[in-house]
C-alpha cells in the first residue's frame, strides 16, 4: 500500500487507463458498479464518475455525480417555504462514494466528499442546482450527517445539503 503523500493521488474523471480490477470497498454493489457499469454510465451521460487514483492509475476511491430533481413537498417544511413554489427543484445527486478498504482511516472519504461538493458548487454557477443529495446506504448516513447533511423527513436515508451551505464551505 503506497503512502499518502501530498501529490500521491489525484481526483479525475474515470478513464480507460484507470486500474479498477483490484478495487474493493467491502460493498459488492459499489465494487461491481466501478468495475462493470461506471464507464458505460459515463459514455451514456447517465452519471459522471470521478476517481481518486495514484500515479500507477490504481483506483483507491471514487464518486459519481448526476442531475437530480427534488419534489418541493419532500423537503422539510421550513426549507420548502423559502423556495419558489415550483413542483420540483434542481439538484445534484452524489450517487456513489466509496474508498478501497485498504485505504480506510486516511481521510480519503472526506477528501472525495469535499471534491464532490466543490465540483457541484462550481457547476451550479452554470447549471442551477439547489442542493447536493445523497442516498446513504448502510451506516453511511452518519458519515454525511457529520458534515451537516439533513435528512428528508419521509426518507431518513436520503440526505441533502443546500448549495448555499456548500458555498460557505469554500469561501
Amino acid at each position: 500500500m503506497p503512502p499518502l503523500g501530498e501529490h500521491a493521488f489525484a481526483i479525475e474523471p474515470l478513464a480507460k487507463y484507470h486500474e479498477r480490477a483490484a478495487f474493493a470497498c467491502g460493498v459488492a454493489a459499489l465494487d461491481l458498479y466501478l468495475k462493470q457499469r461506471a464507464s458505460q454510465d459515463a459514455r451514456n451521460r447517465i452519471a459522471a464518475p470521478f476517481v481518486l487514483a495514484g500515479v500507477d492509475h490504481r483506483v483507491v476511491g471514487y464518486y459519481t455525480l448526476s442531475s437530480f430533481s427534488i419534489a418541493l413537498s419532500d423537503l422539510p417544511e421550513n426549507t420548502a417555504r423559502k423556495l419558489p413554489k415550483y413542483p420540483v427543484v434542481p439538484a445534484t445527486l452524489l450517487g456513489r462514494l466509496a474508498t478501497d478498504q485498504n485505504y480506510r482511516g486516511r481521510g480519503l472519504g472526506e477528501h472525495l466528499l469535499m471534491d464532490a461538493l466543490r465540483r457541484s458548487f462550481e457547476l451550479s454557477k452554470e447549471i442551477a442546482s439547489y442542493a447536493v443529495v445523497v442516498d446513504a446506504k448502510g451506516g453511511a448516513a452518519g458519515f454525511y450527517q457529520s458534515y451537516e447533511f439533513q435528512a428528508f423527513p419521509q426518507h431518513p436515508s436520503r440526505l441533502f445539503m443546500p448549495m448555499k451551505k456548500i458555498e460557505r464551505l469554500f469561501e
